[in-house]
Formats: C-alpha cells, sequence, structure tokens
C-alpha cells in the first residue's frame, strides 16, 4: 500500500526539478531564474497541472522558510554604508522609487474602484526594486561598475530598506490595526527600531558568537547558526509587532559585518537554492488564470504595468543635475521581483486581495522584470559595440556568482 506521504513526496520533487528547469531556460533567454521558478509554479498550480497546491501546510512552511532565506541573502548582501558612499544621487533615486510609485498605485487603484485596504497593498508592491535583477541586466550590458550602476544598486538598497519597512506597515494594518497616522507612523517606528536595535546589539554579540562557531570548524556549522539567528530574530520581530522577514533581514545585515560572511553567503547561498525556488513556485501557483480575465482582473495588471514603470522611470530623473544616463538609471530600476512577490502574497494570505487581483499583481512583477533587459539592451547598443564592452561579473542572488566589487559599493 503507498505511503500518504508519496504524493507530497512526488509534488516537492517535480517543484524542485521544473524550477531549476525553467530557471535555466529564462536565462538562457536572457532572464533572470526568478522568472522560470514563477512559470513552473503557474505551470503546476490549480489553474494547469494541478501538481502543486499552495494552500497544502508543507508546502505553506516550506515556502515561510523560502521567503526568510531569501531576506536573509539580501541583508548578507546589504552594505547601508554603501548609500552614503555613492551620495545624494543614488538617495534621491531611491526614496523616489518608492514615493512616486506608491502613489501612482494609490490613484490608480482607487480610480478604478478599489478602496479600503486594496490600494494599499497593491501600491505597497510597486515600491521594491529587486536587487538581484538589477545588477543582472546591468552586468549583461556592462554598465554594473559606472556611475549609472553605482547610482541605481544604491538606490536600490535604499528602496529594499524603505519596503521592508512599508511591508512592515501593512503587514500591521492587514493584521487589523487601525488605519491612521499614529498607527502607521507606530509601526514604522517598531520597524526602524527593531533593525537599528538588531545591528546594535548584534554588533555587540554576534561577532564573538560567530568566532566560537568558527573554532569548532564543523561543516554547516556557520550556516546553521546563521539560520538559527535569521530564525530567532524572524521570531522576536514578529512578536514585536513587526513583520517577521524584517528579523531575517536585519540578521543578514548583522552577519554581513562579521569576518565570516563569505563562509556565511556560501552555507546559506546552498539552502537558498533549495528553499528559495520553492516559495516562488508557490507564489506562482496561487495564480488563478481564469480569474485573471474575469471582471478588472486583466484591467488592473495592466494598470499596474503601467504606473509600475512610470514611476520608477521618472525617479531616474531625480538627481537632474548630475551628469549620467538618467534614462538608463530609470529602466534599471523597473523591475520588481521578490519584495513585490512578498507584498502580494501578504495581501493573498490576509484575504486583502482577491486571486484575481494577487494574480494581476504577480503580472506587474513578471512584465516589470521582463521589459527591462531587452531595453537596457537598445540603449547601451552603441557602447555595447565598442572595445570596452563586455559582461561585467557579480554576485547575483538566483544565479549565484561572486564577484569583486564594484567601487563604493557591496555588490547584490
Amino acid at each position: 500500500m503507498p505511503d500518504h506521504h508519496t504524493p507530497l513526496l512526488l509534488a516537492l520533487a517535480a517543484v524542485l526539478i521544473g524550477t531549476k528547469l525553467l530557471g535555466e531556460v529564462a536565462q538562457r533567454i536572457g532572464q533572470p531564474a526568478v522568472l522560470g521558478e514563477l512559470v513552473a509554479g503557474v505551470l503546476m498550480g490549480p489553474s494547469l497541472l494541478r501538481i502543486l497546491d499552495p494552500s497544502d501546510p508543507v508546502f505553506s512552511a516550506l515556502a515561510e522558510l523560502g521567503v526568510l532565506v531569501l531576506l536573509l541573502q539580501i541583508g548578507l548582501h546589504t552594505d547601508l554604508k554603501s548609500i552614503l558612499r555613492v551620495g545624494p544621487a543614488a538617495t534621491g533615486v531611491g526614496l523616489a522609487g518608492v514615493v512616486i510609485p506608491f502613489g501612482l498605485g494609490l490613484l490608480v487603484t482607487r480610480a478604478l474602484g478599489y478602496t479600503g485596504l486594496v490600494p494599499l497593498v497593491c501600491a505597497a508592491a510597486l515600491t521594491a526594486t529587486s536587487i538581484g535583477i538589477s545588477a543582472r541586466v546591468l552586468s549583461d550590458v556592462g554598465k554594473l561598475r559606472s556611475t549609472e550602476g553605482n547610482v541605481v544598486l544604491g538606490a536600490a538598497v535604499l528602496d529594499d530598506v524603505v519596503g521592508l519597512i512599508v511591508l512592515s506597515i501593512v503587514a500591521g494594518l492587514v493584521g487589523g490595526t487601525a488605519v491612521s497616522v499614529r498607527s502607521m507612523a507606530t509601526t514604522a517606528g517598531v520597524a526602524v527600531g527593531f533593525i537599528v536595535a538588531a545591528i546594535v546589539v548584534g554588533g555587540i554579540v554576534v561577532p564573538p558568537l560567530m568566532r566560537l562557531v568558527a573554532r569548532l570548524r564543523l561543516v554547516w556549522a556557520l550556516g546553521a547558526m546563521a539560520l538559527a539567528l535569521a530564525l530567532v530574530m524572524a521570531g522576536i520581530a514578529g512578536w514585536a509587532g513587526s513583520a517577521t522577514i524584517i528579523g531575517a533581514f536585519a540578521a543578514g545585515l548583522v552577519l554581513h559585518v562579521t569576518p565570516q560572511r563569505t563562509q556565511v553567503e556560501d552555507a546559506v547561498s546552498t539552502l537558498g537554492h533549495f528553499f528559495v525556488p520553492i516559495f516562488f513556485a508557490v507564489v506562482g501557483a496561487a495564480v488563478d488564470l481564469p480569474s485573471l480575465f474575469e471582471g478588472q482582473g486583466l484591467l488592473m495588471g495592466v494598470a499596474l504595468i503601467v504606473v509600475g514603470v512610470a514611476g520608477k522611470f521618472l525617479a531616474g530623473f531625480v538627481p537632474f543635475r548630475l551628469r549620467v544616463n538618467h534614462t538608463l538609471i530609470g529602466v534599471a530600476m523597473i523591475p520588481r521581483g521578490e519584495v513585490g512577490l512578498i507584498f502580494a502574497q501578504l495581501g493573498l494570505a490576509s484575504g486583502v486581495l482577491s486571486p484575481g487581483l494577487f494574480s494581476a499583481v504577480l503580472l506587474m512583477v513578471i512584465v516589470t522584470t521582463f521589459i527591462a533587459p531587452p531595453w537596457l539592451a537598445y540603449l547601451t547598443r552603441e557602447s555595447r559595440r565598442g572595445p570596452a564592452a563586455h559582461r561585467e561579473p557579480l554576485y547575483d542572488l538566483v544565479v549565484g556568482e561572486r564577484p569583486p566589487p564594484p567601487p563604493g559599493i557591496t555588490p547584490h
């Protein structure tokens, strides 16, 4: 008699194989692997092959671990000082890249007749820029180490930090916190305070702890400690009233400055190859294709795409006095990705977003990520014909390559 776990094991095997294969296909056609992983989830989800059930508690738990590992990775590769190193230009682009898309998102969703928390969640999903995807496309067109590249990466770091604070506010609101200026300020204060406290306290406690663990010379000891630290800090963040991913992100920030960072990165990257694709596959499987074409689902998706592209593009022109290619900066800021998907998943899980609206947000994430590489290639076509054109190495959260750091900023 077959064991009752057999269907689950076979589904997990299918998810791992499918995400890796389609991730590889995506990279071969010049797109980040995350898009292939999302498509794999859509194909295997209830709308099509019915292999992956996103509501299955086992897959939900694995996806939750995946998003925590992902935010730990982002934190590990985030140097907060890099924002200061690239100056006010990156700060201006980063803040504008949050404020403009958020404002446009609120306007367009309310214009379509949505009220309550729906406009807030949809607008928040427009704020984040994918660090990994932006770095990848800049590398592909030979602009990663340029002034424009440094501005984009610095702005993307700031986008993620501010985006996570916005996520913490939204999580509090969908959790039942009354919508008011005071409640939002309190939630933002908790998120910022937690990150500051984590950096201060962690900077004292974590380095000697990691030195002690390093002396054990046990395989995976540093990786296990890093994951445990992320889980503990995620739990504390949730207990404090903030989003759990804030805790995992803060753990990465603390570990970023330790001498053992390289070994921790390698261990966490290995974990990420298993858990992170499951998160993206579960997100993709939650897409309800029929509902996207019902009612205003498709209209909402198109509207979010338009304002999502316009908001980030306009942000590239904020440092107008800086003599750079502002169009290139704006286009490089367009790809959404990990944090945008987390916003969408939060909205769906909390019941704020219907399956159709969730699918519309996911459509925005996919399209904004698809259009950036060819657009950037077009903008830099003449320069790529010259002798200096080349693909620059980088560390990509999806691809997993190890770079020399570009001047003035830690690679992401």
